[in-house]
C-alpha cells in the first residue's frame, strides 16, 4: 500500500486522479489502481487550487465573526468564491482583514484532511450551519442541483474536510465538501487575492435569502497572479459599459427598462455598418432573406416545446382577443400571446407554407430577428447580457445527405466573415447531449454528435469537448474566439435539429417521389449584434477599423482661413461614401486635435498655407504619427481603400 504523496514526490502535483476519479494525495491505492498526477498548471489542479483557498476564505470570515454562517464556495473561471450570512454586508476593510487573517493560514501550513461522515454525524457536527444542514438534504439530488451545490455533497458519500494544524494535530476548522483539496495551505502560496463582495440569493433564486458572496482569484505563483491582474485592468479599460458612454455610442435608460439598449447616432452607424456587411455576406452565400414579428400567440411556443422547455426565459403571457358582451359574459374566449424569444418557429412556418422539393434544397433563411429573453436582473451586463436582442440568425434545410457537406459550409462561412470583422484566433466547442434536458433517440443523437465531430476534426482547429452542453433539440458545434487581450468569447453557432421539423410536419418531395422530412440546422454567425457590438468594441478597445469607425476622418485647418480649402476635400471623401466632416469650431488646433484623438478618429487631415498650394494635406494618425503634404487625389484613394479593405489603421502607413 502506499499513497500519492510516495507516487508523486514533484511538488507541483497537487492531487491524482484514482481510477478516473480525482483524489486527496493522502488516498492510499494499490497496485491495480489506475493513478495518474493532476498537476497544479492543469484545469482540475487549479480548480483544486481555487477550492482550497475558498475554504480559506471561509475559515478566515469566520475566525473574524464565528457567528457567520456559510453558503458554498466553489471553484471559477479565473477564480473562487464563498457565500455568507453575515450580520452585516462586508466592506472594503473587512476586505482586508479578512485578507490578512487568509495569509495567516496559509503560512501556517494546515493540512486538509477528509473524513466520510453519515447523515446524522454530519447534521450533528454542522448543526449551527443551516445552509449545510439544506445541502445535507439535498445529498445525491445536489449533484444535478444548480450554482454549484455538487462542490458540498456531490457524490455517493458525505464528506467533511478538516483543516489540521501540522504541528499540534488540532482540528483548526471544517466544513463539508466533496474535495479534494490540495495538501496543505501553503500550497496557496502568494498567488491569490481577494477581489470584491456582491450579494448573491442562495443557491440563485430570488426567493431564496441574500447572501453576502467574496469573490477571489488564485494562481500557482505571484507571477501569475500579477499578470491575471494586469489582463484585468486592461479589460477595465476596455469594458464596453465604459467605452459605450465616452464616446457616446450607446445607453441604457431607466424609463425604457433593465436590459434594453438605445443605440446612439454614433453607435447606430457601427451597428449599420455590422449589418450590413453580414447581409451582403449571407446573399453572396445563397441565403434568402426573411422577416418574422415580435409577437406570436402562444400555440406556436406549444408546438416548438418552447413553452415546455424555455418558459422561464420567456416574458409573461398577454391575454389578448377576448371579446364580452354588454353584461361582461364572454362571448370569444382570449388566446395568450408571447413576445418571441426565438426565430426558429417563424422560419419553419415559412419553409411550411407551401410545398417543397429536393431541388429546392439547402433551402437557407437568415433574418436579423430581434427577440426578447425575460433575463434575471441580477445577470444583466450591459450589451453582453440583454432582454431585447437581435439574432442574425439563419436555420438551414437539408436532406440527410446534405449534412456533412452543409455544416462544413457554415463553418468556412462562420470563419471567413469574422475573420472579416477582424477576429482570427479560435477553436471550437462540441456541445453534446444532457440524457436529462433531450428529446430524440440516442441513435439520432450519436449519428449527428459524430457528424459534427468529424466535421470540426477537418478543419484543423482545436476541437474542446463540451459534455451535457447542448440544446434539448439536437447538438451543437460553436465557434470560440479570442479577442486581442486573450480573453474567449463564444460567437458562432451550428446546431443539428430533427426534433422542430418532426413538430412541423416538414416535408419536401424527395428525388424517387417520397415524401421525407427535411433535416434542421441553426446556425447564429455573430450570436446577437448587441453582445457582437460589444465584444468588438472591447476587442478594439474602442479604436475600430476605418470602415466600423462612426467619423472616419476630420479635417483641421491650421487657421480659420484653411477651413474653406478643407470643405473641398472633404466634400470629394463624401462623395465616395466616406464618413467625413470638418472641425470649424472656434477651438485652437491642439486642442481639436486632442479632443478627434480622444474620440479615436481614425484619419485627422491637416491643412495649412504649404497644403494648400500644394493641393495637399497632412495626416495625423490615432497614434500622433504624421504623414505631410501628401495629394489630396492620393490621401482619398489611400482612405477609400483603408475602409474597402478593412484595414485597421493606427499609425503613418510606411509605403
Amino acid at each position: 500500500m502506499a499513497d500519492g504523496f510516495a507516487l508523486f514526490t514533484d511538488r507541483s502535483i497537487v492531487a491524482m486522479r484514482l481510477n478516473g476519479e480525482l483524489r486527496d494525495l493522502a488516498t492510499e491505492v494499490t497496485d491495480t489502481d489506475t493513478v495518474e498526477p493532476v498537476s497544479v498548471e492543469s484545469e482540475d489542479g487549479l480548480n483544486i487550487l481555487r477550492h482550497s483557498a475558498a475554504h480559506v476564505l471561509a475559515q478566515a470570515v469566520q475566525r473574524i465573526n464565528p457567528e457567520t454562517t456559510l453558503g458554498i464556495g466553489p471553484p471559477i473561471t479565473d477564480g473562487f468564491y464563498y457565500d455568507f450570512d453575515p450580520a452585516e454586508p462586508f466592506t472594503p476593510e473587512d476586505l482586508k482583514a479578512i485578507s490578512s487573517e487568509m495569509q495567516k493560514i496559509v503560512k501556517q501550513g494546515q493540512r486538509f484532511v477528509r473524513r466520510v461522515v453519515t447523515e446524522d454525524e454530519a447534521r450533528a457536527e454542522l448543526a449551527n450551519e443551516p445552509y449545510k444542514l439544506e445541502l445535507i438534504g439535498l445529498k445525491g439530488g445536489a449533484a444535478e442541483g444548480g450554482d454549484n451545490e455538487n462542490v458540498e455533497v456531490g457524490g455517493a458519500e458525505l464528506t467533511i474536510y478538516d483543516n489540521v494544524d501540522p504541528k499540534t494535530g488540532e482540528v483548526c476548522w471544517k466544513d463539508l465538501c466533496r474535495g479534494p483539496h490540495v495538501p496543505s495551505t501553503r500550497v496557496i502560496g502568494n498567488g491569490w487575492a481577494l477581489m470584491r463582495s456582491a450579494g448573491a440569493y442562495w443557491r440563485g433564486s430570488e426567493a431564496n435569502p441574500m447572501l453576502q458572496r467574496i469573490y477571489g482569484t488564485a494562481w500557482p505563483t505571484k507571477d501569475e497572479l500579477r499578470a491575471y491582474q494586469t489582463r484585468l485592468e486592461e479589460a477595465a479599460k476596455r469594458d464596453h459599459r465604459k467605452l459605450g458612454v465616452e464616446l457616446d455610442l450607446f445607453s441604457f435608460p431607466d424609463e425604457i427598462g433593465s436590459g434594453l439598449a438605445v443605440f446612439h447616432p454614433k453607435g447606430g452607424i457601427i451597428r449599420h455598418e455590422i449589418e450590413n456587411f453580414m447581409r451582403t455576406e449571407l446573399l453572396k452565400n445563397g441565403y434568402e432573406v426573411v422577416n418574422s414579428p415580435h409577437i406570436t400567440k402562444g400555440s406556436l411556443f406549444e408546438t416548438s416545446q418552447h413553452l415546455n422547455w424555455y418558459k422561464d426565459g420567456m416574458f409573461p403571457a398577454m391575454h389578448l382577443d377576448e371579446v364580452t358582451d354588454a353584461d361582461g359574459n364572454v362571448t370569444k374566449q382570449g388566446q395568450d400571446y408571447y413576445l418571441k424569444p426565438m426565430n426558429c418557429p417563424f422560419h419553419n412556418l415559412i419553409f411550411r407554407a407551401r410545398a417543397r422539393s429536393y431541388r429546392e434544397l439547402p433551402l437557407r433563411l437568415a433574418e436579423f430577428g430581434t427577440v426578447y429573453r425575460y433575463e434575471k436582473s441580477g445577470t444583466l451586463s450591459g450589451l453582453t447580457r440583454v432582454r431585447g436582442l437581435t439574432q442574425d440568425d439563419a436555420h438551414i434545410y437539408v436532406t440527410d445527405e446534405q449534412v456533412k457537406g452543409e455544416i462544413k459550409t457554415q463553418l468556412e462561412f462562420v470563419f471567413e466573415t469574422l475573420r472579416a470583422y477582424g477576429l482570427n484566433d479560435f477553436y471550437l466547442e462540441l456541445s453534446t447531449r444532457d440524457p436529462e434536458k433531450s428529446v430524440g433517440t440516442e441513435e439520432q443523437w450519436a449519428d449527428a454528435e459524430q457528424t459534427l465531430r468529424e466535421v470540426g476534426e477537418e478543419s484543423g482547429l482545436e476541437l474542446v469537448a463540451d459534455p451535457g452542453g447542448a440544446a434539448f433539440y439536437g447538438p451543437k458545434i460553436s465557434v470560440q474566439a479570442r479577442d486581442a487581450i486573450g480573453r474567449t468569447w463564444q460567437l458562432s453557432t451550428v446546431q443539428l435539429d430533427f426534433n422542430q421539423p418532426a413538430l412541423f410536419e416538414l416535408e419536401y418531395a424527395a428525388a424517387d417521389g417520397t415524401r421525407k422530412q427535411p433535416v434542421m440546422i441553426h446556425r447564429a454567425l455573430l450570436g446577437s449584434v448587441e453582445r457582437f457590438f460589444a465584444i468588438l468594441l472591447e476587442h478594439y478597445a474602442g479604436a475600430f477599423p476605418v470602415w466600423l469607425s462612426p467619423t472616419q476622418v476630420v479635417g483641421i485647418p491650421v487657421a480659420e482661413q484653411y477651413g474653406e480649402y478643407l470643405d473641398g476635400v472633404i466634400a470629394q471623401l463624401r462623395a465616395r461614401g466616406v464618413r467625413a466632416e470638418v472641425d470649424h469650431s472656434d477651438d485652437r488646433m491642439p486642442k481639436k486635435i486632442r479632443t478627434h484623438t480622444k474620440s479615436k478618429i481614425p484619419f485627422q487631415l491637416i491643412a495649412g498655407e504649404d497644403d494648400r498650394e500644394a493641393g495637399a494635406v497632412s495626416f495625423r494618425f490615432r497614434d500622433g504619427t504624421q504623414l505631410n503634404g501628401v495629394p489630396v487625389a492620393e490621401a482619398i484613394e489611400r482612405i477609400v481603400g483603408s475602409i474597402e479593405s478593412h484595414e485597421q489603421v493606427s499609425t503613418a502607413w510606411t509605403a
